[in-house]
């Protein structure tokens, strides 16, 4: 699973962004060391997880304050989605085995 916290510098959301992004992964019993934060010239904050914004947007764009903040349901269930998909993935690989 990848996640990127992306922001631009000196953003007043990032650390809101941060702390919800932390306290989910926290939740749902993930590693910190899947996050990776870039610091940019994108919407900020922004929260992809496997190159998927959490908020349904692409992740790409100018430099930016974003008005629709990444929230903790949103990250949750991506997070949930995507731990969903790596599981169904394994267990794919391991019956074809």
């Amino acid at each position: 699973m990848a996640v990127e916290l992306r922001s631009v510098p000196g953003c007043p959301n990032l650390a809101p962004a941060r702390h919800e992004l932390h306290a989910a992964l926290a939740d749902l019993g993930l590693p910190l060391a899947v996050v990776t934060e870039v610091v940019g010239d994108y919407p900020s904050p922004s929260i992809l997880v496997n190159g998927v914004d959490v908020m349904g947007g692409i992740g790409d764009g100018s430099a930016a304050c974003r008005l629709d903040l990444p929230t903790a349901e949103r990250i949750r269930a991506a997070l949930r989605q995507a731990v969903g998909t790596a599981w169904s993935d394994a267990r794919s690989a391991y019956r074809h085995r």
